[in-house]
């Protein structure tokens, strides 16, 4: 586990130059990567969405793209064309930005939803197909997609609960404490820390920390807890769409990767615990009862809170 506690620490610090007092939204980014998950970042503009994904593109060593979304923007400026060549005379391949291994898909809710829906493909499969042709994007793939709150916004378009269920997380980056803003403002005073980041972790290294989340070990009962929640969400009276089956396995493959960050060989019911409502609430449609009573916040904050956190188990299995 060395590798994981020094590669993956020294990467987290570095980002924690850039972006101040976001340390749990850092360590849930490399959370997704490991699980080769990705992730939707949600917030008012300027609160540093766009910043946290270039910081953390930086960092690795793989090759990093960027769509800036509008609505006019058309599926092949995302997975590429093929287009004639008036010199050659020949159709020639031009890949599009997700032949890459981050990709910052800003403003995703501002796409039309049939080029939202060209990424579902590149998201799940780790592939594109452009005019018949079956393209490969060695990984590791990881999607950071960016977005402002829908309510009162014009001109966009709200993500399709099969768009939603591809990001392992929803992650919404809240105002910062006012220590917190008085370090943001002392920090970019006289300079722009993103700036003089480094490559800190490899390619090579990211594949090989995936490979030992394989090993990371979960417990009968904490296995079963995580289940539980996953099915009280298809039983809640406000819920008309539960959590599927991907949506457990990919919960699954993220606590096994915190644990694998927090230095451990086995998964906690505490990491379960923490981890549920990123996971989760993005997953469930609610009813149009429930919708009224409540959000999805809330329904899945009582599901927790109504399930009993097993004793933890270690790696028992």
């Amino acid at each position: 586990m060395s590798l994981s506690n020094e590669t993956i620490k020294k990467a987290q610090d570095d980002i924690g130059k850039v972006i101040v007092g976001k340390e749990d939204m850092v360590e849930l980014l490399f959370t997704a990567i490991l699980s080769n998950g990705h992730v939707l970042l949600e917030s008012v503009p300027g609160s540093g969405k766009t910043k946290l994904a270039k910081s953390f593109a930086r960092v690795m060593d793989g090759k990093f793209s960027r769509i800036q979304f509008t609505p006019d923007v058309l599926p092949s400026d995302v997975t590429g064309i093929q287009f004639f060549n008036p010199k050659t005379q020949q159709f020639e391949l031009r890949k599009g930005p997700v032949m890459t291994n981050v990709l910052l898909a800003d403003e995703i809710n501002r796409a039309t939803p049939k080029t939202q829906s060209s990424l579902l493909e590149v998201m799940e499969e780790n592939q594109t197909t452009v005019d018949g042709e079956t393209l490969a994007i060695a990984p590791p793939l990881f999607v950071i997609a960016t977005q402002n709150p829908v309510e009162g916004n014009q001109g966009t378009f709200p993500l399709p609960e099969a768009q939603l269920d591809r990001f392992l997380f929803k992650l919404n980056m809240d105002y910062p404490s006012l220590d917190e803003e008085i370090n943001i403002l002392r920090t970019y005073q006289k300079d722009e820390p993103l700036h003089s980041l480094v490559t800190s972790i490899t390619i090579d290294e990211i594949m090989e920390l995936r490979e030992e989340v394989k090993q990371i070990t979960l417990a009968d009962d904490t296995l079963q807890y995580l289940l539980d929640l996953v099915r009280l969400t298809r039983e809640n009276e406000d819920v008309d769409l539960g959590v599927s089956t991907r949506g457990a396995l990919m919960f699954m493959k993220a606590c096994q990767s915190r644990a694998l960050l927090r230095g451990r060989e086995y998964v906690i019911p505490e990491d379960v615990k923490e981890l549920a409502p990123f996971v989760l609430e993005h997953r469930i449609v609610l009813s149009m009862e429930g919708a009224i009573r409540k959000t999805n916040h809330q329904v899945i904050k009582e599901i927790i809170e109504s399930v009993p956190v097993p004793i933890e188990a270690g790696g028992r299995t």
